[in-house]
């Protein structure tokens, strides 16, 4: 079954996202869902017409972790965003893990937004790693490269271009700082819930 770009115009009206830069920010995302498709598509062709190993072949297979990253981070991305925002419970599990791996809130934060400062175009994940029980906010360049194996993605920052020059030009740090009023922790909450409970899960197999 094709993949379905997903509807984020819930989120038209969030304040410092201008729905000018959201609607070409969905429009960019579709395009990664279509692109991922049309790839699915390609790659099943020339398997069937015997042209496995043709240079085109391996070319797509290759093009493959770009798009499909592309359509699953950009999910994540919006996914953890409110028109309001939430807060981060300050007796969530969550919340305690960030305290003990990093010291505080205040810096976890001043890291996350450090890492979101890099010079590049990539993202930004804090990630969960389930086996060593550990956090890492990690910097991802061009969508499939960085990620770290096994691991959990909570909270998920784009800082392509395309996600905030339109009303902030070179000013990404004001970007980053209308971002996190935007942030519903409680969709990361639930992600870092998820990530234990298949821990759980998998140690009892």
């Amino acid at each position: 079954m094709p993949y379905q770009a997903k509807s984020y115009d819930h989120l038209l009206g969030t304040p410092g996202f201008s729905d000018t830069l959201l609607k070409n920010h969905f429009t960019l995302y579709q395009g990664y869902v279509n692109n991922t498709n049309k790839l699915i598509e390609e790659t099943a062709r020339l398997a069937k017409e015997g042209k496995g190993g043709a240079p085109e072949f391996a070319e797509l297979k290759r093009r493959f972790g770009w798009e499909f990253n592309g359509l699953r981070l950009h999910e994540y991305y919006f996914g953890n965003m409110a028109k309001a925002g939430v807060e981060l419970d300050g007796n969530s599990d969550l919340f305690k893990i960030l305290r003990q791996e990093f010291g505080s809130y205040g810096a976890w934060e001043e890291d996350f937004k450090n890492t979101g400062a890099m010079r590049g175009i990539g993202w930004v994940i804090l990630t969960f790693d389930p086996v060593g029980k550990r956090l890492f906010n990690t910097w991802v360049t061009e969508h499939d490269a960085g990620h770290l194996a096994g691991c959990a993605p909570l909270l998920i920052m784009d800082v392509f271009e395309h996600a905030f020059m339109i009303d902030y030009g070179l000013k990404r740090a004001d970007y980053i700082k209308a971002f996190f009023k935007a942030i519903d922790w409680s969709v990361v909450s639930q992600r870092f819930q998820d990530a234990e409970k298949a821990l759980k899960l998998e140690a009892a197999l």
